[in-house]
């Protein structure tokens, strides 16, 4: 999220409520999601709806509770919702600033594997500008943080900016770079319809391990040794990097307000993104509220 003339300087909320239904990546477990609209100043909170009380955790860096594979948030007497970044992403993309977040289960329903359905359903739902002004976090510092070869980065920007780099062994990913400015609406045109990928090559590991028990080819790009198994292809030549992107911006909308800042990602993932915020707001100094 960004702050710029084609986007309201109030916070948002959806206009009307809606329902998906899915199952989890990694659960394989059936979920339904009711997402509503909330008063200003709510933020994002997810509502675990088979809990009878303790069942409200808000969507923040410091509830994050796992990294492994996804990100995970949980509340202080421990219940949790996984797999939130897609979600997350969406929310920040089309700017919604509060919203409720019904859900049966403990991780949110992949859909298609990228954020676009979350998307489609929130532009039908429509927008309500609500009658407070928008905070926004301006970064005033670079923060820096990495592991192995791997790091992220944030410095000051007049805008959000996102620019990511990876790097895989797999010839039919290996190297990707993207740089993106969201503006004038591009989050869904350029981000959103990006899927999550895995390789064939790991999914008996994983599923061993508990893990990707959802996954499928409708859900998943899945990398073959020679070839990519969708039979549909790539929604882009970079699907892979954008998708990287799109989950960036899922994990730093757990800052709890827009970013004002520039982001470079180099094949980092949710971990990093989450000790970046940490990094972040350790220091008043790094960043100022406007």
């Amino acid at each position: 999220m960004i702050a710029n003339s084609n986007i309201s300087s109030n916070q948002q909320t959806i206009r009307k409520s809606f329902s998906l239904d899915g199952i989890g990546l990694h659960t394989g477990k059936k979920v339904k999601i009711t997402v509503e609209p909330a008063k200003v100043n709510n933020g994002i909170k997810f509502i675990r709806t088979d809990l009878i009380k303790d069942n409200i955790v808000p969507a923040l860096w410091s509830n994050v509770s796992s990294t492994n594979l996804c990100t995970t948030i949980s509340n202080e007497k421990g219940v949790s919702v996984s797999t939130i970044e897609h979600l997350m992403s969406s929310l920040s993309g089309m700017h919604i600033d509060n919203a409720n977040i019904l859900i049966n289960n403990l991780e949110v329903p992949i859909m298609d594997g990228s954020s676009l359905p979350f998307v489609e359903e929130l532009e039908n739902s429509g927008m309500e500008i609500q009658e407070i002004p928008r905070k926004i976090i301006s970064v005033k510092k670079k923060i820096l943080v990495s592991n192995n070869d791997s790091y992220a980065k944030i410095t000051p920007n007049k805008q959000f900016s996102i620019d990511f780099e990876i790097d895989f062994e797999s010839q039919l990913v290996s190297k990707q770079a993207c740089q993106l400015q969201l503006i004038n609406g591009n989050y869904k045109t350029d981000v959103s319809s990006a899927r999550t990928f895995g390789f064939e090559k790991d999914v008996d590991y994983l599923q061993a391990n508990g893990l990707a028990l959802g996954g499928s080819l409708d859900n998943a790009v899945v990398v073959g040794e020679k070839n990519i198994l969708n039979k549909e292809g790539l929604r882009f030549t970079d699907e892979f990097v954008r998708h990287k992107i799109l989950d960036s911006i899922g994990d730093l909308y757990l800052a709890g307000k827009p970013i004002q800042g520039y982001f470079y990602g180099s094949k980092s993932g949710h971990f990093l993104n989450n000790q970046l915020l940490r990094e972040l707001f350790s220091d008043k100094s790094n960043f100022e509220i406007i």
